[in-house]
């Protein structure tokens, strides 16, 4: 099964659900494109940070299933007890996912376990995000990869609006900024990328974030930030952070 047909599938249970999928219509395609880049291959541990209802889980888990390696794994971790009950709710079905409480300041996995990181959309939401680059790097396997996507962020001046309505606490961050805080805490190879919304635009616009069509397409084609990394060649030793 292709990437486009197992997104598609996706969407389509989510429909046929009656769940709302507003968060993950708005994503599909840098969802998308960022998975084209993930190489994700048969076999491999993936976490899921930040999983939300756990559509991009199930479709991770789709693409690591079996494979020469053994039994492909991915683990959704989110913060909202609501997010990690909805998304076991809907993969039910799939017997290599695995939905977990937790925070991103004290990832609940074991050291050097994971082959692939995919964060998408909140990692500006961390309020320590040393910590959370710390806590990745912990979990991840000797030279595993990093994707973090992200739309708030200082090149992309229309979501900056987002700053005041979300009416939580964010970092808004520079590409520049995300990539000296990865190297910062050992990752190699760090990149940073604009990955465009590819996806149509209606020629009216009835949303509250932008003024008109105009606007969402030049946010659309801005695009969100992917900043990629590599934990070296080394085993992490040092225990999670304990939350007192």
């Amino acid at each position: 099964m292709t990437i486009d047909e197992q997104m598609q599938k996706e969407f389509n249970d989510w429909a046929a659900a009656g769940r709302g999928e507003e968060m993950e219509r708005h994503h599909a395609s840098i969802v998308e494109q960022t998975l084209r880049l993930m190489e994700l291959r048969p076999g491999e541990r993936v976490l899921d940070m930040g999983c939300g209802a756990g559509w991009a889980s199930r479709i991770l888990a789709r693409m690591v299933g079996d494979g020469p390696q053994g039994h492909g794994q991915v683990i959704g971790v989110d913060i909202s007890d609501e997010m990690i009950r909805r998304a076991r709710a809907g993969s039910t079905d799939f017997e290599n996912v695995m939905f977990v409480w937790g925070s991103a300041h004290q990832v609940p996995w074991e050291e050097n376990f994971f082959d692939k990181v995919l964060s998408v959309e909140s990692f500006y939401y961390y309020a320590d995000q040393d910590r959370a680059a710390h806590e990745l790097f912990r979990v991840m396997a000797p030279k595993g990869r990093l994707f973090i996507l992200i739309n708030l962020y200082k090149e992309n001046p229309y979501s900056l609006r987002w700053v005041e309505e979300l009416k939580v606490p964010v970092q808004a961050r520079s590409e520049q900024e995300y990539v000296e805080l990865l190297r910062a805490h050992a990752f190699e190879n760090v990149e940073a990328r604009h990955v465009p919304d590819l996806s149509p635009t209606p020629d009216e616009y009835s949303g509250k974030w932008f003024k008109d069509s105009a606007e969402l397409r030049a946010f659309k084609k801005i695009g969100a930030l992917l900043v990629t990394a590599e934990k070296p060649n080394v085993r992490s030793t040092a225990p999670p952070y304990q939350i007192c």
